[in-house]
């Protein structure tokens, strides 16, 4: 009997985010009637790689991470949360501060050293950026980027000062708040983004097209009111490949930064390199992230289109 293997992307430790979507898995087996894997990557890459790869049947992808990984591929989205209202299908970004911090605005960052999380989240990193560069301030120009991973461990770092200030999830960060996992009493929000479009379930190139149809309508059925807390949402609704058009513009304004040479802004070090699934490693030093895409031959296309 097929395994049904669900990505997640670890937005949080590994535990926590099986523990979370437990509910989920079993309402698709249910569903399905075929035994449903629940697979949290190593970090975003890896989870939007396996997808792409086929070692995934369906993956639960932020907009970032499926930009990454669906040009050129049969990705497809079919599912988003949609949180109903003023809200609709998107979530924010938050930058985040101790609470003794001086700054009140996020140009009173600069020269500081800003947590961020996975090199490939969406409101962990490229979106708390794109807030930056609004506010007149790039990367290893301007203030440092540290790379902490998980939600959870950039919230800690600003709470204990480790940091300067700390780009998360909105919504992680409350949930974070309501366990009492992060002290209210120690951080404060500087800034929250525009609204990002919402994360979509994706299923991988070459799945048969009659379970495409039963996952698909497992999710537009969804009523379990556990489950839809989980994603704050009223209920799915359909997605397309344009919902993250939004977030395409926001990562070309990134990738098109230009930095003045070291000694005329701050003294940044060069972003730690990330290793490539292939081993190879490549590292684009406008974007702090590993592209895979940007080699001699491309460097002046947009992979994001």
């Amino acid at each position: 009997m097929k395994i049904i293997k669900c990505g997640l992307l670890p937005g949080e430790s590994r535990a926590v985010v099986e523990r979370l979507n437990e509910p989920l898995r079993a309402y698709l087996e249910q569903y399905l009637g075929l035994p449903v894997q629940l697979v949290v990557g190593d970090n975003y890459v890896a989870t939007g790689e396996a997808l792409r790869r086929g070692k995934l049947d369906l993956a639960y992808l932020g907009p970032v991470t499926y930009i990454l990984q669906s040009r050129g591929t049969g990705l497809e989205p079919f599912a988003r949360p949609n949180h109903g209202g003023s809200i609709g299908p998107t979530f924010k970004s938050a930058i985040i501060v101790p609470v003794d911090s001086p700054a009140e605005t996020l140009s009173q960052l600069r020269g500081g050293e800003i947590g961020m999380g996975d090199l490939a989240s969406t409101s962990g990193a490229w979106v708390p950026r794109h807030m930056l560069l609004d506010a007149g301030l790039t990367m290893d120009k301007d203030y440092v980027r540290r790379t902490l991973g998980a939600h959870d461990n950039v919230a800690n770092a600003v709470a204990h000062r480790r940091v300067t200030a700390g780009g998360v999830s909105l919504p992680i960060l409350h949930r974070l708040l309501a366990d009492g996992r992060i002290d209210g009493d120690a951080i404060r929000i500087l800034a929250e983004s525009p609204p990002i479009p919402e994360y979509m379930w994706t299923f991988r190139e070459g799945l048969p097209e009659d379970l495409r149809e039963q996952m698909r309508q497992a999710f537009i059925n969804l009523r379990d009111p556990v489950i839809l807390k989980l994603f704050r949402a009223q209920s799915f609704i359909p997605s397309v490949d344009a919902d993250v058009d939004r977030v395409r513009r926001w990562m070309e304004n990134i990738l098109q930064a230009r930095f003045q040479p070291y000694g005329e802004g701050i003294t940044c070090p060069q972003t730690e390199p990330e290793e490539l699934p292939s081993g190879r490693r490549k590292q684009n030093l406008a974007s702090g992230i590993v592209l895979p895409w940007r080699g001699a031959e491309g460097r002046n296309r947009s992979p994001l289109s």
